[in-house]
């Protein structure tokens, strides 16, 4: 009988980690989901192998910062969008969030929704929040999941830049960090990208 109540009390334990475990990863579904939502920078797939892919990138606008700290770059581009501009207007998130190298420093950038141009989008209140237009072009793409750390990030960005190498492929940029997710998103779920501007010979 005591063994029976054991048995009985560590099935339904096991029951109660399940439903957390599977409540867990129906979060980070949704919140995938929502993400997934989100306007992306739009662009069409030249080339695929197993390590990268070739995009072409159409000009766009977005805003952009100086990135002392991912949260105080974050912070000046999040308060732009959620209305602290000329205009007041909020403004819909898009993806990917950005980071690359600029002049020694590091900047963030936010893609802005493609309703925008420049006769129509709202001056920034924040001087140190910009208004840029990022020139269209090729990109060579390395995609992965996990935590969207430096070690990560740097880890992949060694791989595309090892193939692109012995690929004969010029690049033309520093390498640009590319977010997609919540940090509340699951890591298995993430979706993370290095990108390099490559010369790409049409």
């Amino acid at each position: 009988m005591l063994l029976w109540i054991t048995l009985t009390r560590d099935s339904l334990n096991t029951v109660v980690n399940m439903k957390k475990i599977l409540s867990i990863i129906a979060l980070g579904l949704i919140i995938t989901v929502k993400a997934m939502a989100y306007e992306e920078a739009n662009y069409e797939t030249i080339k695929t192998n197993k390590v990268y892919e070739i995009r072409q990138y159409s000009d766009r606008l977005a805003i952009e910062t100086s990135n002392s700290n991912q949260n105080s770059g974050f912070k000046k581009l999040f308060n732009y969008i959620s209305g602290k501009n000329e205009t007041n207007e909020k403004i819909k998130m898009t993806t990917p969030v950005t980071q690359i190298k600029k002049k020694g420093s590091m900047t963030m950038q936010f893609y802005l929704p493609s309703k925008f141009n420049k006769d129509n989008i709202p001056t920034p209140s924040n001087l140190e929040v910009e208004i840029i237009n990022i020139k269209g072009g090729y990109y060579a793409v390395i995609r992965y999941s996990g935590r969207a750390s430096d070690k990560n990030f740097i880890k992949h960005k060694d791989i595309l830049e090892n193939k692109l190498t012995k690929d004969n492929i010029t690049i033309i940029s520093p390498a640009i960090r590319a977010t997609y997710n919540s940090p509340f998103t699951l890591p298995m779920l993430r979706r993370n990208e290095v990108m390099f501007e490559i010369n790409m010979k049409t």
